[in-house]
């Protein structure tokens, strides 16, 4: 994606590749203590055993694709379909159990 300029419209739709070997984590925004990224999936996961372990909270958006993240705490499982989002606070043990297949997973996460 573009970098932000404010004379410049930019689509988080845009620019999404047809075949994907590694997931991928865009940065759109970063300021004092805010990052906004973009990430696309696709039947990508968390490598076994790897945790999310993050230092600051996280609100997260499923803007298109399906989902399922495993929180480690009472291994909650969190399925997510597009509109669905969630706040993940600091230091919550998260991972990516599943993303669809057979379509490009597009999330919006906000960490502050």
């Amino acid at each position: 994606m573009n970098s932000i300029n404010a004379t410049v419209a930019n689509n988080v739709f845009s620019e999404i590749p047809d075949q994907l070997s590694a997931e991928i984590f865009e940065c759109i925004l970063k300021k004092e203590n805010i990052v906004i990224e973009r990430i696309i999936s696709n039947g990508h996961i968390t490598t076994a055993g790897q945790w999310y372990d993050q230092a600051n909270d996280e609100w997260v958006i499923l803007l298109q694709g399906q989902a399922i993240l495993l929180f480690e705490e009472h291994q909650k499982r969190v399925t997510l379909n597009p509109g669905d989002y969630l706040l993940i606070p600091a230091h919550a043990r998260h991972r990516v159990e599943w993303t669809a297949p057979n379509l490009s997973t597009i999330w919006l996460a906000i960490h502050f």
